[in-house]
């Protein structure tokens, strides 16, 4: 057997000459200096035995106090000491037992390393969302979240090789910088994205499972209906708001219809018609997909008469403060309830919920209401014979509507029964 007093002092000869340590193992000394590995095994092929050699690597001397990332690195780079290149040699022989060729499998490793590595966690994740029956606006504010909240942090890894650690430093960094909310997103996002990646084999388990409960719930119930005190309270409130106009006239639109934010934010000159009171919402922006026909009462029209002089010229009704040709976005209506003190009280989606309610006790149908909100019947032989937009119906209930809005901003709270008065025309 060799001595790594024999490896290191070895001297080069004018040709190729081994060093045998045994069971296959020799150090092949080149006349240009180099010290190679070598692993010689007989592999049965059919009927026959076909000797091979198996190149381990280049001989090396540890360095003095190397830690174990350096000695790993310099494995990886192929350059053994002498008793790793035994334990290499154990490995080979391992596989020559099965009847597998140590340089295949080492080269089929290869292969299969850079498919994992070229399998990113960013790329799954742009893969998933492709995959979704989204909006483009939805997709986008994803993704923008991601690249804002996950990329930094697990973006460039292997998605096998994420681990709950990594997933939890994710929930637990943007739980401070941003909020459970935006926490709670990043752990439903990733908890999909893994979910692709396993049913495609390309993981072999959601990691974010076993810390799905680490962080605290988000107790904040954004989506409940505002009281009618609320409400009057937070309209004062917007229309004292010194911010933008086009931002504050998006905000009333959204109440004076029950749209959905990104539908107001979102809305552009070619889809209303002022003179007949209508807002034709295309059903590529339509959550269902489906276009939805919204009536305006006399308020929302003034208000877009107005706003036509200022922002007219654009698609746009309410262009990006900085980018013209581009919609704001539904986060400056966020800001500017932060501004007011609505944080925690009341988000942008509670006002559908708000409108649902309140106009439910107002007596008007349910059918309208639900129509007014473009929500799917859930009954489908209702939904197949009932067609119908109820639209003249539900310009009444919208006028009635705004017109409720502009009580209770004055801190007025006189509700007129309606139910009779409307089923009756």
């Amino acid at each position: 057997m060799l001595t790594d007093t024999q490896c290191r002092t070895a001297k080069p000869k004018e040709k190729p000459y081994k060093l045998t340590d045994g069971k296959g193992l020799y150090l092949e000394i080149k006349p240009n200096g180099v010290k190679a590995w070598r692993y010689r095994f007989e592999l049965r092929e059919a009927d026959t035995k076909k000797e091979s050699v198996y190149a381990i690597g280049e001989y090396a001397i540890a360095a003095k106090g190397e830690t174990q990332e350096e000695a790993q690195a310099r494995r990886n780079g192929r350059r053994f000491t002498l008793a790793e290149a035994r334990d290499e040699r154990t490995k080979a022989r391992a596989l020559v037992m099965q009847g597998t060729n140590p340089a295949h499998h080492r080269q089929f490793e290869r292969i299969k390393r850079g498919q994992e590595n070229a399998t990113t966690f960013e790329a799954v994740a742009k893969e998933w969302l492709a995959l979704k029956d989204w909006e483009d606006v939805t997709k986008t504010r994803r993704l923008d979240m991601l690249t804002r909240v996950v990329f930094p942090k697990i973006g460039s890894l292997p998605v096998k090789n994420i681990t709950p650690a990594h997933v939890l430093d994710v929930l637990t960094t943007s739980a401070k910088k941003n909020g459970l909310t935006v926490a709670a997103e990043a752990k439903r996002s990733m908890s999909g994205i893994f979910e692709l990646a396993v049913s495609t084999l390309r993981a072999d388990s959601d990691p974010v499972y076993p810390v799905r409960k680490a962080l605290p719930t988000n107790k904040t119930q954004h989506k409940r209906p505002l009281t009618t005190d609320e409400i009057g309270q937070l309209l004062r409130d917007i229309e004292k708001h010194g911010g933008r106009h086009e931002t504050i006239s998006a905000f009333r639109l959204m109440w004076l219809t029950l749209c959905r934010p990104n539908e107001a934010v979102e809305a552009q000159w070619t889809e209303f018609d002022l003179d007949a009171a209508t807002w034709r919402i295309p059903a590529e922006r339509m959550k269902k997909r489906k276009e939805h026909t919204v009536p305006l009462p006399t308020q929302a029209v003034e208000i877009l008469q107005a706003l036509h002089g200022i922002t007219g010229r654009y698609v746009h009704l309410f262009p990006h403060r900085d980018e013209r040709t581009r919609p704001m976005v539904a986060a400056s209506f966020r800001q500017m309830l932060k501004v007011q003190g609505w944080s925690g009280k009341y988000s942008p989606h509670a006002t559908r919920t708000t409108g649902s309610t309140r106009l439910n006790e107002m007596g008007f149908s349910a059918d309208w209401i639900e129509r007014q909100l473009a929500h799917t019947e859930p009954n489908a032989v209702r939904r197949t014979y009932n067609h119908a937009e109820h639209l003249a119906d539900r310009a009444k209930m919208m006028q009635q509507w705004a017109d409720m809005l502009d009580t209770w901003k004055k801190g007025e709270h006189k509700v007129t029964p309606i139910k009779k008065q409307l089923h009756s025309e």
